[in-house]
């Protein structure tokens, strides 16, 4: 534990969890972040940054499936600690998610403990993350679970089990859900619509996607 005298307390770099459909530029989010990045990809989606000068890749291969946990471990944790890099972006957790349980399912019969062990290891990925003070981005896929009451509040969620999320994302300033209407895409902050959000860093709740990290505030919706 570190102990901070009264008002010295270090300000912490800024955490960024964003999920949505296929297609609706979660990934193209990053191009917003400033600085040197380093993009974890367990899902192979990398068409849209190819070509980004600020912008190192590690893509997941098959045979890496069997031995994800200690592949992050390496290579996040590794990134976490070098100056070089500014940035981590950690895109489709939904798909880490699933590798990761995979891997605990076949070492364990007990269903309630693996969920268990895989909540465990996403809090202390989240714990990782937020004491290396620098900026972090993550993505998920979400799930649509149909109007879930009369007045259709809690429809939209990530795409991961619900505890391990909870786990995952209570180091995160932001946690918002990308969507497009009417051909705009757009960022679902407020946790009254029921759906999974926050946001820790100013009073916006609904924003343009392409002001999640910089916005003039005379332009909030």
């Amino acid at each position: 534990m570190k102990f901070y005298p009264n008002g010295t307390i270090p300000e912490q770099a800024n955490m960024y969890f964003i999920y949505g459909d296929g297609g609706t530029g979660k990934t193209s989010l990053t191009k917003q972040f400033t600085g040197n990045k380093m993009l974890f990809s367990f899902d192979l989606s990398t068409n849209v940054i190819r070509g980004e000068k600020d912008t190192s890749v590690v893509q997941l291969e098959t045979n890496d499936a069997p031995s994800i946990q200690s592949l992050v471990e390496k290579w996040v944790f590794g990134a976490l600690i070098k100056p070089d890099y500014d940035i981590i972006i950690l895109d489709n957790m939904t798909a880490l998610q699933n590798l990761v349980l995979e891997n605990i399912d076949g070492a364990s019969k007990d269903g309630r403990q693996n969920y268990q062990k895989l909540q465990l290891w996403f809090r202390q990925l989240g714990i990782r993350l937020r004491e290396s003070n620098k900026t972090i981005y993550a993505t998920a896929h979400q799930v649509d679970n149909g109007a879930s009451g009369l007045d259709g509040k809690g429809r939209y969620a990530a795409d991961m089990n619900e505890k391990t999320f909870n786990a995952f994302t209570s180091m995160f300033d932001v946690v918002g859900r990308i969507y497009i209407d009417g051909g705009k895409r757009l960022i679902d902050l407020d946790p009254e619509n029921g759906n999974h959000a926050k946001n820790r860093l100013d009073d916006r709740k609904l924003i343009k996607a392409n002001e999640l990290v910089n916005y003039k505030k005379e332009e909030v919706i």
